[in-house]
């Protein structure tokens, strides 16, 4: 078992590499305002061009959980933060939205092996009672980089333009790829691998996973609430901007509050679900998405930018909760062997919905002549369609490769 102080250094580097990771996307949400400017883009084009990252995202988690599980999640998790660092350096040189969008594909392709590796290495490295706690720690990032990316993002799009942001952020993922192959060292890495050249591989294999209920109902709430969550992370600046009326200066300051909610929440997300009875985090994560379903209607019906706020606030709260929820789920019952497997498939479905629902959106909000109404009432859908899969989590088939697991072990 791998000591407490280099799980805890392992941690804080996973931390830093998925904070850049969540920077990059987060600045294009500000940088888009600039972008759709210089190279005159509509409201679709918009969309499609910030669906184009979650494409490849998505294409990746299954193959990125595969890699890790078949060569090792060190060297996944370096060769994710390479590639992903050289398509955000080159986001800086895209010169026409076709340009744009093969970059910004490329850049999900390189990223979407990040969470499935550092998952397994959670999975591999923490024992099952801590597990929660290091996924929001480790997911925490995220709302850390939201709480202070928009003030950043409008500072150096401000500052040195959108083109020179990008490169110098792809600049520093090298550094913390080099940090990566220096520190991070797990030899089950090298043992995973012999095993699965071996005659030791385990039957819990990709097709017994997708056998699993477990994981089609966790497949599904990660798509419906990620609809949620990147629906309004994509397009909550151009909303604000063109249907509120904030300026950019206010529109970062103003963005903080929320973000600082989903930090809030995340953390104690993390301690709740480790202290939970197993199956009971369902019916809280269901009751969850019923606030979040309910403040969504009162966000766009608000009469002010300070109640909006204020509801986005909240929904972010509850929103942290299942988002921590999910991977919690797959990390406690399925066994370290093929955790990077099952985090890639059940993750598959958040970054389809980060692939569809932006696009979605700026289709509806051209077909409705700019209203965001009708983008909002999908959101609220897709946050009642997550309380059904969450109500039909059955963690048995969990259980079952878990035992498989400790047998072929034994």
């Amino acid at each position: 078992m791998v000591s407490a102080r280099t799980r805890n250094w392992i941690l804080a580097l996973l931390f830093l590499g998925w904070a850049l990771g969540n920077l990059d996307r987060y600045v294009m949400n500000y940088a888009i305002l600039s972008i759709t400017e210089d190279l005159q883009l509509s409201a679709s084009s918009t969309g499609l061009l910030l669906s184009s990252f979650f494409a490849g995202y998505a294409l990746m988690q299954m193959p990125g959980g595969w890699l890790a599980d078949r060569f090792g999640s060190r060297k996944v998790l370096i060769a994710s933060v390479v590639m992903w660092s050289i398509f955000t350096g080159l986001t800086g040189a895209a010169w026409s939205l076709a340009s744009m969008i093969l970059i910004r594909f490329l850049f999900g392709i390189g990223e979407g092996g990040f969470q499935p590796a550092s998952s397994k290495i959670i999975a591999t490295i923490f024992p099952v009672k801590e597990r929660s706690r290091a996924m929001s720690v480790m997911l925490s990032s995220s709302a850390i980089v939201g709480l202070f990316s928009p003030i950043l993002s409008v500072w150096m799009i401000q500052n040195m333009g959108w083109r020179t942001m990008f490169v110098v952020i792809g600049a520093v993922g090298a550094v913390i790829a080099f940090l990566y192959w220096r520190h991070i060292k797990l030899p089950q890495d090298e043992s995973a691998t012999n095993t699965m050249n071996g005659s030791e591989q385990p039957k819990s294999s990709v097709s017994l996973l997708l056998k699993t209920p477990l994981l089609w109902s966790l497949l599904i709430a990660y798509f419906s609430i990620y609809a949620v969550n990147w629906g309004l992370v994509t397009w909550m600046p151009t909303y604000l901007s063109k249907v509120r009326g904030l300026d950019m200066i206010s529109l970062g300051w103003l963005q903080t509050i929320p973000g600082f909610a989903t930090l809030v929440g995340i953390y104690v997300s993390g301690y709740v679900l480790d202290k939970l009875p197993k199956g009971r985090e369902k019916i809280i994560g269901s009751l969850s998405c019923v606030v979040v379903a309910v403040l969504l209607y009162f966000m766009f019906t608000a009469s002010s930018v300070t109640m909006f706020i204020t509801y986005q606030a909240i929904v972010s709260l509850f929103l942290s909760f299942v988002i921590i929820l999910l991977p919690s789920v797959v990390l406690k019952n399925l066994p370290a062997a093929v955790a990077g497997t099952g985090m890639g498939i059940v993750n598959t479905g958040g970054q389809l919905a980060g692939f569809i629902t932006p696009m979605a959106i700026g289709f509806i909000v051209e077909a409705f002549n700019g209203s965001f109404d009708a983008a909002f009432w999908m959101l609220i859908g897709f946050a009642v369609i997550c309380i059904g899969a969450l109500l039909s989590l059955n963690y048995e088939k969990g259980e079952l490769l878990q035992q498989n697991a400790d047998s072929a072990s034994a």
